[in-house]
């Protein structure tokens, strides 16, 4: 009996070969060339550079670096990706099982009455199958799953430069309300100076009631910034609070050990456009993306073809325990099994149109991640250049700003000026002190943008000779 079994194998295992050998396999898919068009080098030249991780420490702002550390550590988004990964590993496994052998075990027993006789029926065995992968079904299918493991690792990179993005964008601007609302308090008290001095000159017979009210309405447009600065600030607090995975309004304690000056911009050297699609790594996740519609095209073309199967069952059947052991309670079975589609209606070939049209969705959607991450980056390298120039001119602009006030308060407390030209004086100054302030804010951004823009940090290689 043995051998029997032992040539039905051999039958089955023959048949299987020659029908997948009469088949002719299918077509590989297309494989996309993801070769975007880029430019040699970026409008502003730059040395090379080594990528960091940890760009943000380039501010030099102890606080800014804790705060990136702690919402990387508790941020409920970065959580989210890492449970997205988990659960992309745990699906490339169950799609990898398929291609083994499946073994089971089973194990019953009972009472049968027939008529007035009853009987006990014992059985236990072993089930085994397997679906022999001639024309690349399973192994698509796991291709296409590990690709989605690979494109679920990207995006929890590219969520981790997000967050610390995010955290240190919400930090600078932060920072800049709060410059600007100290200037406009400094403008309140010097402007408040400025009325008791008009009322001291108008009580001397020196002014006009004209010029009090003038002071005076100066003094409160200047006072009702306060309110709204300190509304803006409130709410960058909480936004920044957030991203730490933290209830809002609980990092006032944390935040008033913050230094006084705004953190410095660091150079940024930005390398050549190619190291850009090695950085980024929303772009490896388009691409990983492409590899999974590619990969899962493949298996719906499979899907067309022959799929095997071999199957096979070992059991012990008896009236009795002891009786499980004798010669007669064995039980074994061999079969084979075919299945080929033949008419679907057109499912298969409509499965498989929808395929190439995801497929060719994917590809264009990392074609269009790759020409906007190449505008963030020029749009930041614009901004950086142009915004150091702003901040250059706005700092001499707010200098000579605060000398011609310091000037016109002088003279019209000597009565050589009228007092709409100190008005005048102090307007401009508020309006330079806070110019400034903003641009310095924004130039920080750019930089952040930046970071961001070509995928993390780096730092500048010695030039060798």
């Amino acid at each position: 009996m043995r051998t029997r079994i032992l040539d039905r194998v051999a039958t089955v295992a023959a048949a299987a070969v020659l029908v997948g050998c009469a088949v002719a396999p299918p077509e590989p898919a297309d494989r996309a060339r993801l070769e975007p068009t880029l430019p040699a080098a970026w409008s502003r030249n730059a040395p090379a550079a080594t990528p960091t991780d940890a760009w943000w420490a380039g501010f030099d702002d102890p606080l800014l670096l804790s705060l990136v550390d702690d919402a990387l550590a508790a941020n409920l988004d970065l959580a989210s990706a890492r449970a997205a990964v988990a659960r992309a590993k745990a699906l490339r496994d169950l799609a990898d099982a398929g291609r083994w052998l499946q073994v089971g075990s089973s194990a019953s027993g009972g009472r049968v009455r027939s008529g007035e006789n009853y009987s006990r029926q014992l059985s236990m065995g072993l089930d085994a199958s397997w679906e022999p992968d001639f024309f690349g079904l399973n192994a698509s299918t796991t291709a296409a799953a590990e690709a989605d493991l690979a494109a679920a690792g990207a995006t929890l990179q590219a969520t981790r430069l997000t967050v610390a993005a995010e955290t240190a964008t919400a930090y600078l601007q932060w920072q800049g309300t709060r410059e600007l609302l100290a200037i406009a308090r400094e403008s309140v008290d010097s402007q408040a100076q400025t009325l008791q001095l008009v009322q001291w000159r108008l009580q001397a017979g020196l002014a006009n009631a004209v010029d009090a009210e003038q002071a005076r309405a100066n003094l409160e447009q200047t006072r009702a910034q306060l309110p709204a600065q300190q509304t803006t600030l409130q709410q960058t607090e909480n936004t920044l609070a957030i991203l730490l995975g933290r209830p809002p309004a609980t990092l006032g304690a944390r935040l008033a050990d913050a230094p006084a000056a705004a953190p410095r911009v660091p150079a940024v050297p930005a390398g050549v456009p190619a190291e850009l699609l090695r950085r980024r790594p929303d772009l490896r996740a388009a691409e990983w993306s492409v590899s999974a519609e590619l990969a899962t095209l493949d298996a719906r073309r499979a899907q067309r073809l022959p799929d095997f199967s071999l199957s096979g069952s070992v059991a012990l059947r008896a009236a009795t325990w002891s009786g499980l052991g004798g010669p007669g309670a064995v039980a074994a079975s061999l079969l084979a099994g075919v299945s080929w589609p033949v008419l679907d209606g057109g499912a298969t070939r409509a499965q498989i149109a929808a395929q190439q049209a995801t497929l060719e969705s994917a590809q264009a959607s990392y074609h269009a991640a790759v020409l906007n991450a190449l505008g963030d980056v020029e749009d930041s390298l614009v901004a950086l250049d142009r915004g150091g120039e702003r901040v250059a001119a706005l700092e001499r602009a707010a200098e000579a700003a605060a000398n011609a006030a310091e000037l016109a308060r002088a003279r019209y407390r000597s009565g050589l000026i009228d007092f709409g030209t100190l008005l005048d004086a102090e307007r401009s100054l508020l309006s330079a002190r806070s110019t400034l302030a903003s641009a310095r804010t924004d130039l920080a951004l750019a930089g952040v943008r930046l970071y961001k823009g070509l995928g993390g940090g780096w730092t500048a290689e010695a030039t060798r000779p």
